[in-house]
Parts: C-alpha cells; sequence; structure tokens
C-alpha cells in the first residue's frame, strides 16, 4: 500500500518546494499555478483515478460469471495509466486488481510474463495479454458475453 502513495506524496512534496519560492518573491498567481500542476501530476499518478481494485480470485469468479476482462495493474505505471484514460467510462466495467497489494494476482502476471510484472496484464477467457492497445481493450468490454 505504502509503494502506491511513493511517487504522488513525492510530486505533492516537490510541488510545495517549487511553489515556495514564488509565493515568498510574493509571486502568488506563479506558485499557485505550480503547486496545482504538482497537484494534478500526484492525483493522476495516485491509485484515485483507477476503479477499485479486488482481489485476483475474486476478480478471476467475476470474470468467470460475467465475460468481463480482468485488468492486473500497479499505480505509477504509465502504461496502465493510458489504457485508463482510454477507456474512460468503460474501465469500471473490468475487474481490477492491484498487483501490489494482491499477491495472487502478482503471481498470476509473473507466470505470464517470464517471471516480471509487466503490466497492463488482461486475463480474458482464460488468456492473458501483456500490455495491449487500448482500442482492442474496448471492444473486448463492448462484446456482449
Amino acid at each position: 500500500m505504502r509503494r502506491a502513495w511513493t511517487g504522488p506524496v513525492l510530486l505533492l512534496i516537490a510541488g510545495a518546494g517549487a511553489a515556495t519560492g514564488p509565493f515568498v518573491q510574493g509571486r502568488t498567481g506563479t506558485g499557485a499555478v505550480l503547486l496545482l500542476v504538482f497537484v494534478l501530476l500526484a492525483g493522476l499518478t495516485s491509485p484515485l483515478v483507477f476503479p477499485r481494485s479486488i482481489g485476483a480470485p475474486e476478480a478471476r469468479r467475476r470474470s468467470a460469471v460475467d465475460g468481463r476482462p480482468v485488468v492486473f495493474w500497479r499505480p505509477g505505471c504509465a502504461y496502465c495509466m493510458r489504457l485508463r484514460i482510454r477507456l474512460g467510462r468503460k474501465a469500471r466495467r473490468l475487474h481490477w486488481v492491484d498487483i501490489w497489494r494482491d499477491e495472487a494476482g502478482a503471481e498470476l502476471v509473473r507466470g505470464a510474463n517470464d517471471g516480471n510484472e509487466t503490466v497492463p496484464t488482461l486475463l480474458v477467457a482464460g488468456r492473458t495479454y501483456t500490455n495491449p492497445d487500448p482500442a482492442w481493450v474496448r471492444e473486448q468490454v463492448s462484446q456482449p458475453r
């Protein structure tokens, strides 16, 4: 859990440090813009922009029932962020597993990727796909099961 928030917290600290100079010099507009940029970056790299994660066993069970893909991800991953943004509202239709919080999910990802924790890894109908094209994932979500 702690690893998930390290990057965003460091961005907030850096933003506060970067904004301090302009604020002290009386350039409040510049300081506010700097602080806002760092706060936005921290928010985008935090787990907050992803749907709530569930455990891998529960995600696999739900996927077997509803046919929706399972996405294995981790906070701070640029490719996971790209997938999440490109999916838009459809992201909530998927089952998300944070491999930093779920050892069973991390094991599945390592097994599918030669021992590496390469994410995003999708599980669709029992097959794994590593870093698939977001357009392909949107198609998988749109297909009736």
